[in-house]
């Protein structure tokens, strides 16, 4: 069984058991969290799709971490003007493990 869900404006697929980085969640690691903005399950034999979610499922996971991501770069140049410009960042991430997921109830 797998579950499409979105968090933090972007989507994932994931299994029971698996671990994914997501966008920052801001809870401490240990902490269950559940997510209910779920688009799409498949349990090996049906698929339910949302439009856009599905009211009654769910996905119940566990925080295992914080973190920072690589750097990014950003780099700015603008043309016969000698301008160059070199800045970045390192965008925070929450490592979850998936517990459970909740199918939806027909």
């Amino acid at each position: 069984m797998y579950v499409v869900f979105e968090t933090g404006g972007l989507q994932f697929r994931a299994e029971e058991g698996s671990s994914i980085k997501v966008p920052y969640i801001s809870a401490n690691p240990g902490d269950n969290v559940s997510i209910e903005k779920i688009l799409m399950v498949n349990d090996g034999e049906n698929s339910f799709v949302g439009s856009p979610y599905l009211e009654s499922a769910k996905v119940e996971a566990e925080i295992v971490t914080e973190g920072l991501a690589k750097k990014v770069d950003v780099y700015k140049f603008k043309r016969r003007t000698k301008y160059r410009k070199l800045t970045g960042h390192r965008q925070k991430f929450t490592e979850i493990k998936i517990k459970k997921i909740t199918p939806p109830v027909n």
